[in-house]
């Protein structure tokens, strides 16, 4: 083994193989990339899988009845379904049956790669132990500011509540979660994915603005968040958490 995440690919369409495969692999992941679920079946017996990236619509047996199939031998393991099909209903059987993710085609590179990372994450922290609850239940510090995630509320240096909407603190939360690293729209979009940001999708550097005019001293030199021109932002300031 040589230590790089071990994607699956199962997916009948041989170029998006071909393209998943050489993508994930500049990004230091091993891909192995099948057909059907028959093969599926083989890698999983043969090598230690990290994620499943998994059409619904396969040859043979299809994505949903493989993904049920994961869930009843492989509990823990990672699943991210791909369709075609973009209505709601398939999306919500998906996620019914056991997927961690859904991505509708036709989807970019970089986008399945931002997912992996992040369902990667969120797995990786209930493996460690670290429940979603948990992580709700906490206390987090950084500079002089205090956000309580159980209450949702941000209180500044000098003690002043400061009111945050439902988006600024599932934002501001992500942040608090990760700092220090370069997240760009579609991790946190995937970050917050699961609390309440029905408006978060497509409002997230209007998010990150209206944050920087409660949080920062100066908005137009952001000391705290900071944009990393061409990839994202990232949470500069140290965090403690109790």
């Amino acid at each position: 083994m040589d230590g790089k995440p071990h994607i699956l690919v199962v997916d009948d369409n041989r170029e998006i193989r071909d393209l998943v495969d050489k993508f994930l692999t500049q990004y230091d992941f091993r891909v192995t990339a099948v057909a059907d679920g028959k093969a599926m079946r083989r890698a999983l017996e043969t090598s230690q899988i990290d994620l499943v990236v998994l059409d619904i619509m396969l040859p043979g047996e299809d994505g949903l009845s493989l993904c049920r199939w994961l869930r009843g031998e492989k509990p823990g393991l990672p699943i991210i379904m791909v369709t075609a099909i973009g209505g709601e209903a398939d999306r919500i059987v998906g996620l019914e049956m056991g997927a961690d993710d859904y991505l509708p085609k036709p989807f970019s590179a970089r986008e399945l790669l931002a997912r992996i990372k992040a369902v990667m994450r969120r797995s990786a922290g209930v493996a460690a132990g670290i429940s979603a609850d948990e992580e709700k239940s906490a206390v987090y510090h950084f500079i002089g500011w205090k956000l309580d995630a159980p209450s949702r509320k941000l209180t500044s240096p000098d003690g002043m509540l400061v009111p945050l909407s439902s988006g600024e603190f599932d934002m501001l939360l992500v942040f608090v979660q990760h700092p220090h690293r370069v997240l760009n729209r579609d991790q946190l979009l995937d970050l917050a994915r699961g609390r309440s940001s029905v408006s978060f999708d497509r409002s997230i550097d209007t998010q990150v603005s209206r944050l920087r005019r409660k949080i920062e001293t100066d908005q137009k030199d952001p000391a705290i968040i900071k944009t990393v021109w061409g990839e994202g932002y990232v949470f500069s300031a140290p965090v403690s958490r109790e």
